[in-house]
C-alpha cells in the first residue's frame, strides 16, 4: 500500500511541473486556430471542419505547445514560431499598423507603405531603429516615461 501512495505521489508531483506558472504563448496552437477559422468564407464550413479536425489537430499542436515550444521560450526567451506572425494595431495617431514579429524584433509597416524596423540585439540587451536607411538606438528610459 506504501509503494502504491509513494507512486501516486511521485506522479502528482511531476504534475505539477507541468502546471507551472509559466504558461507560454501558445504560438503553434493559435496559428492553428487562426488558420482554422479562416480556411473559407463561409464561418459554417469552418466550423463543420473544425469539429473534425480539432481533436486530432488541435490536441497535436497543444501537447507540442505545452511541451516542446513553450519549454523552448521558456529556457531561451524565444519562441520558434512567433517569428512571422503579422498582427494589425492602431496607434495612437488612429492610423492602422501592420506589424510583423521577426526573429530579433518588429517590421512596422504604416498603409502608406513606410517601414520601420525594431531590432533587438541579444548580446547587449539593446534595441535599434531603422527608418529611410537610418539606424539609430532606442531609449528605453524615454519609452517608459
Amino acid at each position: 500500500m506504501k509503494k502504491k501512495n509513494l507512486k501516486v505521489a511521485a506522479l502528482l508531483l511531476c504534475g505539477t511541473m507541468l502546471a507551472s506558472s509559466c504558461i507560454g504563448s501558445f504560438s503553434l496552437f493559435n496559428n492553428y486556430e487562426k488558420w482554422q477559422c479562416s480556411m473559407t468564407d463561409n464561418k459554417f464550413v469552418n466550423g463543420i471542419v473544425g469539429f473534425f479536425l480539432q481533436p486530432i489537430v488541435g490536441g497535436v499542436c497543444l501537447f507540442v505547445d505545452a511541451l516542446v515550444l513553450n519549454t523552448i521560450e521558456f529556457w531561451t526567451g524565444d519562441n520558434p514560431v512567433a517569428a512571422g506572425q503579422v498582427q494589425k494595431m492602431r496607434g495612437s495617431d488612429g492610423v492602422l499598423y501592420t506589424i510583423t514579429t521577426l526573429k530579433d524584433g518588429y517590421e512596422v509597416k504604416s498603409p502608406d507603405g513606410k517601414v520601420v524596423l525594431f531590432n533587438h540585439d541579444a548580446e547587449t540587451d539593446s534595441w535599434t531603429m531603422t527608418r529611410n536607411g537610418v539606424t539609430m538606438p532606442v531609449d528605453l528610459a524615454m519609452v517608459k516615461e
